[in-house]
């Protein structure tokens, strides 16, 4: 399993990229701004990607997909590709692309040949078996997603708290992504502290952190990482 991390930063943060993750050239997680650039960087094929997990719709999540999809219709068009998300975010998204593009973007999502998928508990998407889990973050309905990859789970959440949701999401999961954002909580993340004490109850799973503000923490990637796990 090879994890290309085009950006590791918080919303707000001085020194990363917004957050966005790259599974073996074909599934993007979340979509932080800026994202072709940093494929065109690691060598990555924009047309490549088949499925996209967003896990919710705060900005440094989404920001980066309208040129990703613009790239789609006009470089790559016609390759099918799925978005999974929590539902209702489709029609945020349609609005957003909306406002961008104004009527032309109906061309624009069939030349991308876009399709969205609400998560559901469970499904199949771009050929690859997930669950999804409702997370805790403020009012925001955020979903971490564990995907089967030849036999291997990885678990990946977004932004959240430590919580009975999150212990669930990565129980017995070979690899996972989760966030470490700060020294302290907050209230919406998960600090240091917490996410290290997260990975010594599940001591047989691989944590990789990400969504950092500032400085950075033992097992946190950083921007432009290229992982085998």
């Amino acid at each position: 399993m090879l994890l290309a991390f085009l950006g590791t930063g918080s919303a707000f943060s001085l020194e990363r990229y917004n957050g966005a993750v790259v599974v073996d050239g074909r599934l993007l997680l979340d979509g932080g701004a800026p994202l072709l650039p940093h494929m065109h960087r690691l060598g990555l094929d924009p047309g490549a990607i088949e499925g996209i997990f967003l896990t919710h719709f705060h900005g440094d999540h989404v920001l980066g997909l309208p040129p990703f999809l613009l790239h789609r219709a006009f470089v790559t068009p016609e390759r099918p590709l799925v978005l999974v998300s929590p539902p209702g975010v489709d029609k945020k998204l349609e609005k957003f692309f909306g406002a961008l593009w104004g009527d032309e973007w109906s061309a624009f999502r069939h030349l991308a040949a876009l399709s969205y998928q609400d998560a559901g508990s469970s499904g199949v998407a771009a050929g690859v078996r997930y669950e999804s889990v409702k997370l805790d973050h403020g009012r925001m309905d955020c979903r971490g997603y564990r995907l089967h990859l030849d036999g291997r789970v990885l678990a990946y959440a977004g932004d959240t708290i430590v919580s009975p949701p999150l212990e669930q999401l990565v129980q017995d999961a070979d690899v996972a992504i989760t966030e470490a954002t700060a020294p302290h909580g907050s209230g919406v993340h998960t600090s240091w502290d917490e996410a290290h004490a997260l990975a010594a109850r599940h001591s047989g799973t691989r944590f990789i952190f990400n969504h950092l503000h500032s400085g950075s923490t033992a097992g946190a990637a950083a921007d432009f990482d290229v992982v085998e796990v």
